[in-house]
């Protein structure tokens, strides 16, 4: 089985954060959005993931080692897919052609999951998706009796459905699927500008193919900085029962109110530190208070009380700030 994983979006509105760093690779509970990713899609498969196409823009050589580092760590060939224009969903799932064989899961990577489930032998086709209240700011499928999708609808004015695609899919034939998004470019079928993958899917449905929802337990978003720290809460209370303060993490005179995690290589002396926060490797924090916060790699927090906040990599604070978005590389006094 092969896993497609687009992740050329610039994640403007998670800025500063994503200046240097690709938004997916941005770390909540400690690892990046799409390595969680791609670890938890693994888990719902009987079959191995043999392949991971990683669909990036201009990241440089470096994001692009850490991707096939990730893919290494599951037992995966990773390959490395460049998306030059943003032309729509379909566009970036058909820059990974030559991925497209054969059994395919295709993950855009911008939420993180939790589902109970596994994807059947006999299944043709599923896509993900999550009951939610408010549905018109999202596309939606339709189903019939039987349980298979009949229809997918683009962000209803009126109610049609609840249940909102979070965007993964599988389909057990992936040529099949490249066939289809080949034939929407080649005959330049778009929507405001754009390839989209619902018409892809539409076609294949309207050829036979049974699409059946797989409806997941938690949903979490990392569209912005709020969104973020608040996936970060959740994820770190689902691993709660697990070990998450690293053995060579230096802890001295704190007072740790779970779940909290600190990667290897941190230091923290003399804080209150927790509920729901994540300290990266080598990041320092003295005499501070931090809760609900993502402290990333090698920070610097000192004589701080924050809450809410994201603090980048390198990054460096002083004094008192309840609620901060903080960037990489960059300082407040």
């Amino acid at each position: 089985m092969n896993l497609i994983i687009p992740m050329a979006g610039k994640g403007k509105r998670l800025r500063p954060h994503t200046l240097v760093t690709p938004k997916p690779l941005i770390p909540v509970g400690a690892k990046p959005i799409v390595q969680r990713l791609v670890e938890d899609i693994s888990k719902l498969v009987d079959e191995p993931i043999e392949e991971i196409g990683f669909i990036i823009g201009d990241f440089g050589q470096a994001v692009e080692q850490q991707l096939l580092d990730i893919a290494s760590s599951l037992g995966a060939t990773g390959k490395i897919y460049h998306q030059d224009e943003a032309l729509g969903t379909a566009h970036a799932v058909y820059c990974a052609e030559p991925s497209l064989r054969g059994p395919v899961i295709v993950a855009f990577a911008d939420t993180l999951f939790r589902a109970d489930f596994k994807i059947s032998a006999e299944t043709e086709g599923m896509i993900w998706v999550k009951q939610i209240e408010d549905p018109s700011q999202f596309g939606v499928v339709k189903l019939n009796d039987a349980g298979h999708i009949t229809d997918f609808v683009e962000k209803p004015k009126d109610f049609v459905s609840d249940l909102a695609i979070i965007g993964i899919y599988f389909f057990r034939d992936g040529d099949h699927l490249r066939n289809e998004l080949k034939s929407l470019i080649d005959n330049k079928v778009m929507k405001g500008g754009e390839y989209q993958l619902t018409d892809a899917l539409e076609n294949m449905k309207n050829q036979g193919v049974k699409f059946i929802p797989g409806e997941v337990d938690h949903w979490m978003d990392c569209g912005n900085k709020n969104a973020t720290v608040d996936t970060n809460s959740r994820i770190l209370g689902f691993e709660k029962d697990t070990k998450l303060i690293s053995e060579d993490a230096k802890v001295e005179n704190c007072t740790i109110i779970p779940p909290v995690m600190i990667a290897a290589g941190a230091e923290v002396k003399d804080s209150i530190i927790g509920p729901n926060v994540s300290v990266g490797e080598g990041a320092t924090i003295s005499r501070s208070s931090v809760s609900n916060s993502i402290v990333r790699e090698h920070s610097s927090l000192e004589f701080v009380t924050i809450d809410n906040s994201m603090i980048g990599m390198h990054a460096s604070m002083k004094g008192t700030i309840s609620d901060v978005s903080l960037g990489d590389f960059s300082t407040i006094e």
